[in-house]
């Protein structure tokens, strides 16, 4: 192997502290090429999906990435802005907020990079560009709220596996998780009260996470615990009773059982027990996507209308709100105690 180093690394450079924001990713344009360049890294994830190798793969290839790129395609487009996808616009300006938050209170230089797991920018590129920054020390911050390996755990593979082919190495750090930091659940909590205050409260608040297959949370995967633990903190922290809100898990691929309640069988279950109106949330999702914008906020919206509800309401990820920066930028500062100068003390 040939390992990367810096060969005209300039003695006496100031270093820096950097940051890898990371987040799933997104296709480069809603195109069949493009979804099936996307898909392809997607399923060939193993912490994705835990099936034997050869197996998966000749499926994939023979029959799943043959049909699934034309359809998805299709969805991408319907969300897809002039500025390109809301994913990577809203994680880059999370990145960019975090970044300018920091910078304003740490006294050395401090490089924030957004790499995605699937998709551009990539995390091996988003980490050359911090070791371009001459970063030294490494804290890695991917947007997942709720520990689960087939998000978390991914994003520290292609992070150490991009490490294992550098010849020097910076001291790292990793966020596995802050699904019960209360900034977050704060944010989460203000973003509520001012959909209430715009329109007024809903009969039922359903908390909808990304589900995962229940067997991973039989083999010891925390999600479905922490998923849990942040509802409940914002039930709390509204001061709202145990029937008016629900926890579902949204997006199941495939046939075999995933968490439950299924956000879709849900809501048409609330709808046919005679409940007129939902707030619906998704706390996993630190910015909008194709499974808020399109899976949430139109296709369930169909289904629980067409179950006969009256008023079905989408509330937005948190995205790059002030309340989001500052919880994300109070999550950094605290794991990076003890790499910090102090600030000086003005005359």
């Amino acid at each position: 192997m040939k390992y990367i180093g810096i060969t005209d690394y300039p003695h006496g450079t100031d270093e820096s502290i950097g940051i890898l924001v990371a987040n799933l990713g997104t296709p480069n344009a809603p195109t069949v090429p493009a979804l099936r360049r996307y898909l392809r890294q997607f399923f060939d994830d193993p912490r994705v999906f835990e099936f034997p190798r050869l197996t998966w793969w000749l499926l994939t290839r023979a029959i799943i990435l043959n049909r699934r790129p034309r359809r998805s395609a299709a969805l991408y487009a319907s969300i897809w802005t002039e500025q390109g996808s809301p994913l990577l616009l809203y994680s880059q300006a999370i990145a960019d907020g975090i970044q300018a938050r920091l910078q304003a209170q740490i006294a050395q230089p401090i490089k924030v990079a957004l790499g995605m797991r699937y998709g551009d920018p990539s995390i091996p590129y988003a980490l050359r560009q911090l070791q371009a920054a001459n970063v030294r020390r490494l804290l890695v911050l991917p947007l997942f709220p709720q520990y689960s390996a087939t998000t978390v755990a991914s994003v520290f593979d292609a992070v150490t596996t991009e490490l294992q082919r550098w010849r020097w190495l910076p001291e790292l750090r990793f966020i596995t998780h802050y699904h019960d930091q209360a900034g977050y659940i704060a944010a989460l909590v203000e973003s509520i009260r001012e959909a209430w205050q715009r329109n007024g409260q809903s009969e039922k608040l359903v908390f909808s996470f990304h589900g995962i297959p229940k067997r991973y949370f039989m083999n010891g995967d925390p999600y479905y615990c922490e998923c849990q633990k942040t509802a409940r903190l914002v039930a709390e922290a509204l001061d709202l009773p145990k029937e008016r809100y629900v926890v579902a898990f949204q997006s199941r691929f495939g046939r075999e059982e995933w968490l439950k309640p299924y956000t879709s069988e849900t809501l048409e279950e609330l709808a046919k027990q005679g409940v007129q109106s939902v707030d619906v949330i998704c706390p996993g999702f630190a910015a909008d996507c194709l499974e808020t914008l399109e899976e949430i906020d139109r296709e369930n919206r169909k289904v629980f209308l067409e179950a006969g509800g009256k008023r079905y309401r989408y509330i937005p990820a948190l995205n790059d709100s002030p309340a989001h920066l500052q919880a994300l930028s109070a999550l950094a500062l605290k794991h990076l105690q003890g790499w910090l100068q102090p600030q000086p003390i003005s005359a």
